[in-house]
């Protein structure tokens, strides 16, 4: 009897990236990412940190589905989207990828359960399940007691933690997050990464994309991105479910 392949019992990778690379047409044309090759296993939280004109939104348009890679190949859970309709593209972006922004994007006279619901509104998912999973996700995030409330009503860091809700509501695969604390004085920030921690706790997939050192460090692995091209930590880890120890802990750290 043949023994089976251990490799094929383990997860795709959330993210894999190779040889990627989107170039806008000029003149003179403009390469804003270079050749990335990056792997993000579940269950990891990656900070890409960069300068402004670095190629950090390039990126994240290209993690998010927002837009097309000119050459190489993107796989999101195991799938390769780099040549599916724009119609599955947003269906996959829909499911499978929770976005948070710098500004917070929400309704101002809708209450915060409405904000957080909205998404499912558009998929058609029935209120009563509408009503019970945005009051879950609020939960999670510490606003369970701010349900009724309209975003204007709160502080910054609220209204980004019922972004973040927002986020979530769908179980994505992937967090994506640019520039999450940008808005935000130091104790509203500390607040949001605080969930992200907790998020990450609980085995979510997070890329926080920032210029600050501070957030990035949040993270277990930093990938620094200079005139579009990737350093420090792209290598890729071992995936955790061959890395772990008999204890459960990590055997291969990431570096920082």
């Amino acid at each position: 009897m043949t023994s089976a392949d251990p490799s094929a019992a383990v997860t795709p990778p959330v993210v894999e990236m190779t040889g990627v690379s989107r170039s806008f047409p000029g003149p003179p044309e403009v390469q804003a990412v270079r050749d990335v090759n990056v792997t993000i296993w579940e269950g990891e939280y990656v900070s890409i940190i960069g300068p402004s004109g670095s190629g950090k939104s390039t990126l994240l348009h290209l993690l998010g589905l927002l837009d097309r890679p000119t050459t190489g190949t993107y796989r999101l859970d195991g799938v390769d989207v780099s040549g599916l309709s724009e119609a599955r593209r947003s269906t996959l972006r829909g499911e499978r990828i929770g976005f948070v922004f710098q500004a917070f994007h929400l309704l101002p006279h809708r209450s915060v359960l409405e904000n957080v619901g909205l998404s499912m509104l558009y998929r058609r998912v029935p209120k009563r399940e509408r009503l019970e999973r945005s009051r879950a996700t609020l939960e999670r995030v510490g606003l369970g007691h701010r349900i009724d409330f309209e975003p204007t009503t709160l502080s910054g860091g609220e209204r980004q933690r019922v972004a973040i809700a927002r986020a979530l509501v769908a179980e994505p695969s992937l967090l994506l997050a640019d520039e999450p604390t940008g808005n935000l004085d130091s104790g509203n920030a500390e607040a949001v990464l605080e969930v992200f921690d907790k998020l990450h706790a609980e085995g979510l997939t997070l890329a926080v994309i920032t210029h600050d050192d501070d957030v990035s460090h949040r993270a277990d692995r930093r990938v620094r991105i200079t005139d579009g091209t990737l350093s420090e930590g792209i290598d890729q880890p071992v995936p955790r479910k061959l890395a772990a120890d008999p204890l459960g802990a990590p055997a291969n750290q990431v570096m920082s």
